[in-house]
């Protein structure tokens, strides 16, 4: 980093104020329940509820302070300030840099005793300049972070909360402290209008996948993930935060989240990370690769998991996934400390179970979180193989940009923590408008009946569970 970007960036972080008040408080009863009502209550512009590993709930918001990074610029702005620099189509680089300002400017963490915290999210198309054609990356954001004026840590044991003075405070408390309120949302949609919204565009998403099959059997590539959009009515509105609550009740994901942060609204349940990271330099990544429908018959199910396991082309696809992710790993891992931990175990997800397997490795000494992040994203899982090659399938066969959709939501420190779920099974919303969309792994066996009914299970994880404003009128 130059001593210029230094300068500008350590201006910034010395803006952003601490979360110097710290109170822990009894544990809530419900933590999903509580982290959500916490979302409701508009405490600020901005927010996150972001689960992580061991079912702790972690909810941050906050207006003043946060990062924007697109392809030529990145914006910070804190205490009514803004900051500007021009990122070199290295945006990724420039937004590591600004947040590790926030340590290097104190010699200590907060009073409280931990780490800045930060979260945000990446979009997809940030894997273009990362690793296939720039020009492909659009105008758009592409990373976004919030440093929170007020983050709550739900846990079974306790309730953690930080803010940056008493008056953030109090109102989290005052919230934590009144009764649950009813829900002020809709139920989800009559099963048979659910199968019409995720039935939208699946003769279109056929040709993109014998398009795709036509270029791998031609040897461009050995494997894409082409994806579909599934575009909601206009009305009535989805409740973002009464989705993920229902969503989450069925669901059985990796992480899982619901925020409205730098343009985009979103409530997901992830089912896998694209890298945790450590403060200790340890980094794994999960890929999950290889899909059966999960219901509610168990010997069906154990049926379709026995199917899963001895599929050649679901096994596979999952290998190629695997040996990617270890190549990944490798570039910014110590020699001979790559390991595979787990290989082509089947995790439940929601309305699929998923071939899954975990890749770890301990970061070199002259690598840090972002350079992995770097390395791993987009999720070989979101892309395909070569990641270059898909990357280019897919901005041949796909629509549009996909945006949030397989890029990441991620929770990270000052510390060199990073946690990064995978924006899939998500229900998407910017402007005035909303989505869902699920995409298939395409291999030289696939065929577009079968990828296209992977989407329709996939697409099943969330759109049972859709709620809508009462302030709209009902889909049926």
């Amino acid at each position: 980093m130059s001593t210029g970007s230094r300068n500008l960036w350590d201006a910034w972080a010395r803006s952003v104020p601490p979360l110097a008040c710290a109170s822990t408080r009894e544990p809530c009863p419900d933590p999903a329940a509580t982290a959500t009502r916490l979302a409701r209550a508009g405490l600020a512009g901005q927010y996150v509820v972001y689960e992580s590993e061991g079912g702790v709930w972690h909810f941050a918001a906050g207006s003043d302070a946060s990062v924007t990074a697109d392809a030529t610029a990145i914006t910070a702005r804190a205490a009514g300030r803004t900051w500007t620099s021009r990122t070199q189509r290295r945006p990724l680089t420039a937004f590591a840099d600004a947040l590790a300002a926030l340590s290097s400017v104190s010699a200590s963490p907060d009073e409280s005793g931990e780490e800045r915290r930060f979260y945000g999210w990446a979009a997809f198309e940030l894997a273009h300049l990362l690793h296939a054609d720039p020009a492909t990356a659009g105008d758009q954001p592409l990373l976004h972070a919030l440093i929170p004026s007020v983050e709550v840590t739900l846990t079974g044991d306790s309730t953690v909360v930080r803010a940056v003075d008493e008056a953030w405070a109090r109102k989290v408390a005052d919230l934590l402290a009144e009764p649950a309120a009813e829900q002020t949302s809709h139920d989800q949609p009559a099963r048979d209008r659910t199968e019409d919204v995720i039935a939208v565009g699946t003769a279109a998403y056929g040709r993109a996948v014998s398009r795709t099959v036509r270029d791998i059997r031609a040897g461009l590539l050995e494997k894409a993930v082409v994806s579909r959009q599934v575009p909601l009515p206009a009305e009535p509105r989805p409740d973002f935060p009464a989705t993920y609550l229902a969503g989450r009740r069925a669901n059985t994901p990796a992480r899982s989240y619901v925020l409205d942060l730098g343009g985009y609204r979103a409530a997901g349940f992830s089912p896998e990370t694209v890298l945790e990271v450590g403060d200790d330099g340890r980094v794994s990544t999960q890929p999950l690769a290889g899909t059966r429908a999960l219901g509610a018959d168990p010997a069906e199910n154990e049926r379709r998991r026995a199917e899963l396991l001895s599929d050649p082309k679901e096994i596979h696809e999952h290998a190629v996934s695997v040996r990617l992710a270890w190549d990944e790993m490798a570039a910014v891992c110590r020699p001979g400390s790559v390991v595979v931990e787990e290989y082509m175990a089947v995790r439940p997800r929601g309305s699929v179970q998923h071939l899954a397997s975990r890749v770890t490795g301990r970061l070199r000494p002259d690598a840090g979180p972002w350079d992995a992040f770097a390395s791993l994203f987009p999720a070989i899982t979101a892309t395909g193989v070569s990641k270059r090659a898909a990357l280019q399938a897919l901005a041949r066969h796909e629509e549009g940009p996909r945006g949030l959709y397989g890029g990441a939501v991620f929770r990270g420190s000052t510390s060199g923590a990073l946690d990064a779920a995978l924006v899939l099974r998500t229900l998407i919303g910017a402007g005035d408008e909303a989505w869902l969309r699920a995409g298939a792994g395409v291999t030289a066996q696939s065929s577009p009946e079968r990828e296209t009914e992977e989407t329709c299970e996939k697409l099943r994880s969330v759109a049972p569970y859709l709620r809508f404003s009462l302030t709209s009128p009902d889909l049926t």
